[in-house]
């Protein structure tokens, strides 16, 4: 009876946390204990470690430019300019079909206004951006497959792309100010 207990109590524990399979494609942070806001019971958060975190944590790139980065990705995924799309509503019954909310469109426009201060869509600051921080690539992904111009670049340089660029975006979004960025 003492090894059935085990059993179960092990698959409890399993419940609780990410599975094997997912434990072994990306590094989790620590387990944050807080309050659910609607119901006030407890809950667990596990947050994958991204591109900017990892970046964050070895060093390579400052707060103000990993902030850069979420502010970037926040607007990103407002705007909806993921490759993932909802099926149209046109196709639902009692669907409006109205193509973008207000806030879709602003964040759409603060996202283009954030890609031109890089030097526009064709270079190579904004592609980076574009592909890693919003779509959510990786670095070498990136680096390999889209590149820039057409050529794919080294991991090295992409990466020291994807900090300019971000050092770029600090001072875009007014985390950095504009002297201590020069």
């Amino acid at each position: 009876m003492a090894g059935k207990r085990k059993a179960k109590a092990s698959k409890r524990n399993e419940a609780l946390g990410p599975s094997k399979w997912r434990m072994q494609h990306g590094g989790f942070s620590e387990p944050i204990r807080e309050a659910d806001p609607e119901t006030g019971l407890p809950v667990v958060h596990r947050r994958t470690v991204d591109t900017l975190g990892q970046m964050l944590a070895n060093g390579t790139i400052t707060q103000e430019m990993h902030d850069a980065g979420a502010v970037f990705r926040r607007q990103f995924r407002v705007a909806a300019l993921d490759q993932l799309r909802a099926m149209p509503l046109m196709r639902i019954p009692g669907g409006s079909g109205d193509s973008l909310s207000d806030r879709q469109i602003a964040a759409r426009e603060q996202v283009a206004r954030a890609v031109m201060a890089l030097g526009g869509f064709e270079s190579a600051a904004g592609s980076c951006v574009w592909h890693v921080v919003g779509l959510e690539c990786s670095v070498r992904e990136w680096a390999l497959r889209q590149g820039w111009g057409g050529r794919s670049v080294g991991h090295a340089q992409a990466q020291g792309m994807l900090v300019a660029a971000l050092g770029v975006l600090a001072v875009v979004y007014g985390l950095v100010p504009r002297q201590r960025a020069a």
